[in-house]
């Protein structure tokens, strides 16, 4: 459902943008932007990350999709067109910070003029290459447990953890669902533990243990990337992952996101942030899926939280390249 932002100048919404990471990709997902005069930006990245990004957003199945370095430079190109034609399309929309899911926050350093587009999709393409190594080379997995908060799902993984097994917590997405990482034998086995506490458990689709000790090696390859790359001063304020605090522009950027890789991304806490520092009224979910403006309304209820899409009466029809 498309998101109409006009609002009055004094009382308009401070909106909060967040953009989405791996995992809500899909074919085709470049389709509805296509025939947008944003759809440039994908000759752009394809050039800066060495991937035929139109392939991907356009004819790609789920197969090739699922890719770890396939999917990443498609949700964050994609997110990026979303981006694009709302500050083309939305001109009154008010947005006053900044945040990404993982992968991500690429996108919202690109969106507050932090990184160029070029530079924040070499990044993502180096990114997304030493992750998918890693992942070749110590296969690990991923586990969304549901039902209990951070503290209860912190003490099963300190459980293993104490028992000698590699487990951590990745992801504390809203007060109801934490994601853990770690090898696969220990996210199978976390299963019937978490079941016994009444929990709900799914496996995810995914062959690494993102933001754990495991991608020790993709974070340094990705360190070396990210010392050649300029971080400006920027125009918006983007709430980092890996303390849940507002930063801008600037060189800090190569550590915080160098310890991404291995830190758990404080998503509850960067949305408080968000809200309660930064005074976003509003939180507009932007790039494919809808899933951060579900997890907005659950950790801040009665706090609106949207899906943007293109307006289809606003779309403009341009030439795209054969």
């Amino acid at each position: 459902m498309t998101t109409h932002l006009h609002e009055s100048s004094d009382s308009s919404p401070r909106h909060a943008v967040l953009f989405p990471g791996q995992g809500v990709q899909r074919p085709g997902m470049g389709e509805p932007w296509r025939d947008t005069e944003s759809w440039e930006l994908v000759e752009s990245v394809s050039r800066a990350s060495g991937f035929d990004v139109a392939e991907l957003l356009l004819t790609a199945g789920q197969e090739t999709l699922s890719r770890t370095d396939h999917a990443q430079i498609s949700v964050f190109t994609a997110s990026l067109l979303a981006w694009s034609e709302l500050r083309r399309q939305e001109t009154d929309t008010r947005v006053v910070a900044v945040a990404g899911h993982s992968l991500g926050e690429y996108t919202a350093l690109v969106a507050a003029g932090v990184l160029s587009v070029a530079d924040g999709a070499w990044l993502v393409g180096e990114r997304g290459r030493a992750m998918a190594e890693v992942a070749r080379r110590r296969p690990g997995g991923m586990a969304a447990v549901m039902g209990g908060g951070i503290d209860e799902v912190s003490a099963l993984v300190d459980t293993f953890r104490e028992e000698g097994a590699d487990l951590w917590v990745a992801n504390h997405n809203s007060p109801q669902q934490t994601v853990i990482a770690g090898s696969r034998t220990a996210i199978d086995a976390a299963a019937a533990r978490a079941a016994e506490s009444g929990l709900r458990y799914s496996v995810l689709p995914v062959t690494a243990a993102c933001h754990s000790p495991y991608m020790e090696p993709a974070s340094a390859a990705l360190r070396r990337a990210l010392e050649l790359t300029h971080f400006a001063a920027g125009v918006l304020p983007v709430v980092a992952n890996v303390d849940a605090r507002a930063h801008y522009g600037g060189s800090q950027w190569q550590e915080l996101s160098t310890r991404q890789l291995v830190s758990r991304v404080r998503w509850v806490e960067s949305l408080t942030t968000l809200h309660e520092e930064l005074d976003c009224t509003d939180f507009l979910d932007i790039g494919p899926g809808g899933t951060l403006a579900g997890l907005a309304r659950r950790a801040l209820p009665g706090v609106p939280a949207h899906k943007y899409g293109v307006p289809t009466s606003a779309r403009v029809r341009v030439p795209v390249a054969a």
